[in-house]
């Protein structure tokens, strides 16, 4: 192999210092796609193809349960892929008030015009999917951590809950991190870079013929060589390509802690290399949502808020019955007690857009093998404003030092391989300072206050705060800390992602005739991205089999 060029070895290691600081943000931040931001392959297009009105053919009839990134792209394609005599309803369940499923905001101090996210927080470059349809909606996009502080030397840091084992600085010392990068990793970050490469190229294929769209995920990614990655844990696979500690403990793993909630030793080699593949993360102004709102409303969609499907039932002519109550009705319900606020309607097609465990419905006596319950992260998100900066001494260090602005945390070295019993000696996942924001009402007046928000494994509590930000209180709840302390806090437990141990083979997207399931993908790589490329192919795969002669 011949040696790198300097350029190529800068190229690289500032991307992985982009990615240090990118991965701060949450659950989709990864991934994929190739770097056509601007795909229009699959538009309708702009001038109305002509359809003789004898031709027009029945509507055809498409449930499809959840309104996040899945189901929505679910609708959007299916109005994009229809032919232009096929009409189609679409009526879209969506169990809560909103739109966005695990992508969704909080408004601080209740203000509508201080809106932050609470789940999947960016996305990146190249995916293309919500790249293209951000630019659609006429979207506007910030770089993420835009509006960071900047009061601190050192932009991120890595904490093993003794010491920071990696420090980065602000971007104008750029030539300091890389001699610090060089220094103490070698050629490492440059090997991970060249894998990364590769399972993007070969991920990338996914949208493309012949790979495109694909009946078995699992198949798909034996055909494109991704299960060599899904087949070891990240620690394993990284060290069969030359890529061992510091650098993978140190960065790799803070990294899928920050993403995934799980360590090396336990997440598999495929997700180790999509949570180092966030060069241009971008956030859209005012909530990720946006974009999933953005494609119902283009699918033309009829959106059912607060509703659950409690029941799909076959029927005699090969259609679905769909059965749905308000979301507070009682899952207790029994069969010969219905809630008299139900409401059934006939589909031709369905489209289970929700891990199917949380989705709390009987699914019809025809699917033979319902979609396996797999575990989930139960994650704790916690946001607050504070007018108090991270104290250095709860990161040990001297009280004229000031602290990262962003913390990631890994394992202390001689628990690289721990069980995921060691989840989270440092008590947290991630510390990110957001912004500066005014509070008009604040307890004394108006004044400046930062943003926080913490991923942790359990609950945090007054004290652990009061240690943060090097203030005393009395107080055990959150809710009990003195407003001159902490002005505003917002908590929310997520079943964020699932845990994604080494496997090859995945939940497929068709459970039965017309009955489609996208949350297999899931437990392949879990993000915004990817399920808006499941719900493409389930959309591609169902108007397939109408044009084919199906149902």
């Amino acid at each position: 192999m011949p040696a790198p060029t300097v350029s190529r070895l800068t190229a690289s290691c500032l991307a992985f210092l982009a990615i240090l600081f990118s991965a701060v943000c949450w659950l989709s931040y990864s991934v994929l796609l190739n770097n056509q931001s601007d795909d229009n392959r699959f538009r309708q297009p702009d001038v109305p193809v002509y359809c003789d009105p004898s031709a027009i053919l029945p509507p055809k009839r498409i449930a499809i349960i959840g309104a996040g990134s899945a189901g929505a792209s679910t609708a959007y394609y299916i109005n994009r892929f229809s032919p232009p005599c096929q009409p189609t309803n679409i009526t879209v369940y969506e169990a809560s008030d909103y739109v966005g499923g695990r992508s969704t905001t909080v408004n601080v101090y209740g203000d509508p015009a201080e809106p932050v996210e609470l789940g999947a927080s960016i996305f990146v470059q190249v995916n293309r999917n919500l790249i293209s349809a951000a630019k659609e909606f006429g979207l506007v996009t910030t770089r993420n951590a835009a509006g960071r502080p900047k009061e601190s030397p050192d932009m991120l840091g890595v904490w093993d809950g003794s010491i920071f084992t990696f420090t980065q600085s602000e971007a104008s010392a750029q030539w300091w991190n890389i001699a610090k990068l060089l220094w103490k990793y070698g050629l490492a970050p440059l090997r991970t870079q060249r894998l990364v490469q590769t399972i993007v190229g070969n991920f990338t294929k996914m949208y493309d013929v012949p790979h495109f769209p694909f009946r078995s995920l699992s198949q798909a990614a034996y055909d494109l060589g991704l299960t060599a990655a899904t087949s070891e844990t990240g620690y394993e696979f990284l060290a069969a390509n030359g890529v061992r500690p510091p650098f993978a403990t140190d960065i790799v793993q803070a990294s899928t802690r920050v993403n995934y909630a799980q360590n090396l030793g336990e997440i598999n080699g495929l997700l180790a290399l999509v949570c180092m593949s966030t060069d241009g993360a971008m956030a859209v102004r005012g909530g990720n949502w946006q974009i999933f709102d953005g494609m119902l409303g283009a699918s033309g969609a009829a959106l059912r808020l607060n509703t659950r499907v409690a029941e799909i039932a076959d029927q005699d002519d090969g259609t679905y019955l769909v059965s749905s109550v308000p979301s507070d009705a009682s899952l207790l319900q029994s069969e010969t007690q219905p809630d008299p606020q139900s409401q059934a309607d006939t589909f031709d097609e369905v489209v289970l857009a929700a891990p199917f465990q949380f989705a709390h419905l009987k699914l019809p006596a025809s699917v033979a093998h319902p979609p396996d319950t797999i575990p989930y992260v139960r994650l704790h998100v916690t946001l607050f404003a504070s007018p108090h900066r991270l104290s250095p001494l709860a990161f040990h260090l001297p009280a004229s030092v000031p602290t990262p602005e962003t913390i990631l945390t890994t394992l202390p070295s001689s628990q690289y391989r721990s069980s995921p019993s060691a989840r989270a000696p440092a008590g947290f996942f991630s510390i990110s300072t957001l912004r500066t924001l005014f509070n008009p009402s604040g307890p004394s007046g108006p004044r400046t206050e930062y943003l926080y928000k913490i991923f942790s494994p359990r609950p945090l509590n007054a004290t652990f705060l009061g240690k943060l930000l090097g203030f005393e209180t009395e107080a055990e709840l959150l809710g009990g800390i003195e407003r001159e302390d902490v002005s505003w806090v917002y908590t929310k437990v997520w079943d964020s992602y699932p845990y994604l141990p080494p496997r090859v083979t995945f939940e497929e997207p068709l459970l039965g005739r017309g009955l489609w399931y996208t949350s297999g993908v899931e437990g392949f790589i879990s993000t915004m991205e990817t399920s808006s490329l499941m719900g493409m192919n389930v959309a591609r795969l169902m108007v397939d089999g109408w044009e084919g002669g199906g149902r």
